[in-house]
């Protein structure tokens, strides 16, 4: 009787060559991407991938071409004034990661003379700066050998080892298996490899495994599981939460703005005054928010938007208000502001708050 052959099992030693190789020939041309074989800028590696994080790229790309051109080092980026970085920002969400971008600038031209420190642990104590970022930096932007695990490498990585434990526990076993595979030599231009990998290979449905340079070597792809990992704890539903924005404009066209408190969510971006977002909404109650006395009408749409932990319903009433007209709460006016239709692009406006704007203004 013949034997039947054995399945070959996955050698991690052939994962990196092949896979830079691969890398050499198929990257995605980025604007924060330098040839492979040479280390890049670590602020543009740093700004890159604040922006990235829980951000698609071809949503960052315009982003980081304004920033870096208005902010080229980041020296400039720490002179700059908090309320221009916002700004800015304004339209990429998750904006205490632009707070923490602006502190970080600070301190690393207070702390360290305006260079990123080249040391992964260091970098991990400046403000915004996790795990992989700190290990972003150092592999890609010093070349230091480090592993930054995002979602695409734990997927990668997951299939590869064929680890069907759940995310989130499963994390420390992806991370064990991506340092095992991550080279000595050329660790930045393995991460981003692996990242690309991820993104348009190894995707999240149908991957593309005819396309995969390690098609051999994955075991999830043997065990005919690839499209299933990895594998996700069931997540609970997400809220919902209502409240009411009140849109006054002058009769110039002036609208009137508030600033958020500086933590928090949104936190020191313009809003739209609004009374406190909760789970159940008191029309009554919430009336007693409204920023000054006059003749309220409610838009008949609500205002959807959905952040990453809830759902966020808004009832949009608006009024006309004379130039004179006073706030109702004084202690309010430090954070209010009455701005043109033509500046609004110039505020830090979030999306929730443009699209508030736009159900006022139609």
């Amino acid at each position: 009787m013949t034997p039947m052959p054995q399945r070959r099992r996955a050698r991690t030693p052939d994962v990196a060559p092949r896979l830079l190789a691969w890398y050499d020939r198929e990257r995605r041309t980025l604007p924060w991407r330098y040839e492979p074989g040479t280390t890049a800028d670590p602020y543009r590696v740093w700004l890159s991938e604040i922006m990235l994080q829980q951000t698609v790229v071809k949503a960052v790309i315009p982003y980081f071409e304004k920033f870096t051109a208005r902010w080229p080092t980041v020296r400039d980026l720490a002179a700059a004034p908090l309320d221009d970085v916002l700004a800015a920002w304004a339209g990429l969400g998750y904006y205490s990661r632009a707070r923490n971008l602006h502190a970080c600038a600070i301190a690393v031209l207070r702390d360290n003379g305006g260079h990123f420190p080249a040391d992964e642990q260091q970098l991990r104590t400046l403000p915004g700066i996790g795990p992989y970022t700190a290990a972003a930096i150092a592999s890609i932007g010093f070349g230091l050998k480090a592993t930054p695990i995002d979602g695409n490498v734990e997927r990668v990585v997951s299939r590869l080892m064929a680890i069907a434990e759940p995310l989130p526990g499963s994390k420390p076993l992806l991370r064990a298996a991506a340092e095992a595979i991550t080279p000595d030599l050329r660790a930045g231009d393995f991460a981003q490899a692996m990242m690309d990998l991820g993104a348009t290979v190894c995707t999240p449905r149908s991957p593309a495994c005819a396309s995969c340079p390690i098609l051999d070597l994955c075991k999830a792809r043997a065990l005919g599981i690839a499209a299933d990992l990895p594998a996700k704890t069931a997540k609970a539903g997400r809220p919902t939460r209502r409240g009411v924005a009140f849109f006054v404009q002058r009769g110039d066209g002036a609208i009137l703005l508030r600033q958020r408190p500086p933590k928090g969510l949104l936190g020191g971006m313009m809003e739209v005054p609004s009374s406190p977002w909760d789970s159940a909404l008191d029309p009554q109650a919430a009336m007693a928010h409204a920023p000054v006395v006059a003749a309220w009408t409610t838009k008949n749409v609500p205002v959807v938007h959905v952040f990453t932990h809830f759902r966020l319903e808004l009832t949009v009433m608006t009024a006309t208000a004379a130039k004179q007209t006073a706030l109702r709460d004084a202690a309010d006016a430090p954070r209010c502001k009455w701005v043109s239709e033509g500046d609004l692009d110039a505020a830090a406006l979030p999306s929730v708050m443009r699209k508030i704007i736009t159900a006022g203004l139609g």
